[in-house]
């Protein structure tokens, strides 16, 4: 922009600028009369419609599925993705971190004056990228099962009873594979290669130690839960 150019500019900013409003009050009073507005609908919404309260917390059950905001679904199936305790800080902090540093940084790398979105492939692959992947955790987070649930694949005559493990509270306790805290008893991954199968079945029956007796299974179910944990080797 020549000297010639930049006189020109700046002649017509002068003159539209006098014919513009000022920012206050006339912006200000818009803003203002809009926000308004936003919060007397979601009061009247709230009044109207109420909120879903859902049921008292039971610190006893084992079938309850927790969810966080739908908000925070996708950093919820970050942190399913990545499942061990090390590692929680990656998913926590430093990949969403990174993720925000680089959008925040977006004006700074990609400094073409182009304002069309086919003639700037950095910020929309980067938008793009953003949706897709924020859109795909959510959807993944939402629709994920519940924290009982064991993820190791075994023939089908082995399913009864990894349901039965997976219903009786066994996983918080042990741990399955990826499943579970393994927090109070031991790993269960391979216990069919270091204990037997009636060894099994005897102490789902006593409760050796702190663990408790699943009698009150019935023998079938007991049979099932021997069976299946006798296959994980």
């Amino acid at each position: 922009m020549n000297r010639a150019e930049k006189e020109a500019y700046l002649r017509d900013y002068e003159l539209l600028k006098k014919q513009g409003k000022p920012f206050f009050p006339y912006a200000v009073m818009k803003d203002s009369t809009m926000a308004l507005i936003v919060v007397a609908v979601i009061i009247v919404m709230a009044l109207v419609l109420g909120a879903e309260q859902g049921p008292k917390a039971d610190p006893t059950t084992t079938t309850y599925t927790p969810r966080p905001e739908w908000y925070f679904f996708f950093l919820f199936e970050v942190l399913r993705v990545i499942k061990p305790p090390a590692l929680v800080p990656l998913a926590t902090i430093i990949i969403p971190t990174i993720a925000m540093v680089l959008l925040l940084l977006l004006p700074f790398y990609d400094r073409g004056a182009q304002r069309r979105p086919e003639r700037r492939p950095i910020a929309m692959t980067a938008l793009l990228m953003t949706v897709v992947v924020m859109a795909y955790l959510t959807y993944a987070g939402a629709t994920a099962g519940p924290p009982s649930q064991i993820d190791v694949k075994v023939p089908p005559q082995y399913e009864a009873g990894k349901l039965v493990v997976a219903q009786s509270g066994c996983l918080a306790c042990h741990k399955i594979g990826d499943n579970g805290n393994g927090t109070l008893g031991p790993n269960l991954t391979q216990i069919g290669a270091r204990i037997p199968r009636n060894a099994i079945l005897r102490s789902l029956k006593a409760g050796p130690g702190i663990m408790p007796s699943f009698q009150s299974l019935g023998e079938q179910r007991l049979n099932q839960v021997a069976d299946f944990l006798s296959y994980l080797k």
